[in-house]
């Protein structure tokens, strides 16, 4: 059950990582946001990263119960670029390159690596 409830808070916590990263950028262009300060910007998107702490700091203290460091490192730059990848094609409208095949494939050695016995 814990590597279920970690993996799930850690998709959580990338979600609102993604967002607070990445989803300022969607709103670029417009007026009301362009004009803001970039410290108020900055603010903004640490509210946006602190939810992300509520579920990752959990996460990572459930899962190190029975996954090691690495392991834990791993699992969380696979979820990590499988909410990116949706996020960058849905969200922000860009377009699907090979570059994200040739990274999954690099991710899914390193899965293999750190997971073997």
């Amino acid at each position: 059950m814990k590597p279920y409830l970690t993996i799930g808070m850690l998709v959580i916590s990338n979600i609102f990582m993604t967002f607070a990263w990445y989803g300022q950028l969607h709103l670029r262009g417009q007026r009301w946001f362009d004009t803001l300060p970039q410290l108020l910007v900055i603010v903004f998107c640490w509210s946006i990263a602190f939810f992300e702490y509520i579920f990752l700091v959990p996460a990572n203290r459930i899962g190190h119960t029975t996954l090691s460091l690495g392991q834990l490192k791993i699992m969380q730059e696979v979820i990590a670029l499988s909410v990116f990848v949706p996020f960058s094609i849905f969200y922000m409208k860009e377009t699907l390159s090979w570059n994200y095949l040739y990274a999954a494939i690099c991710i899914a050695g390193a899965v293999f690596f750190i997971f073997r016995g």
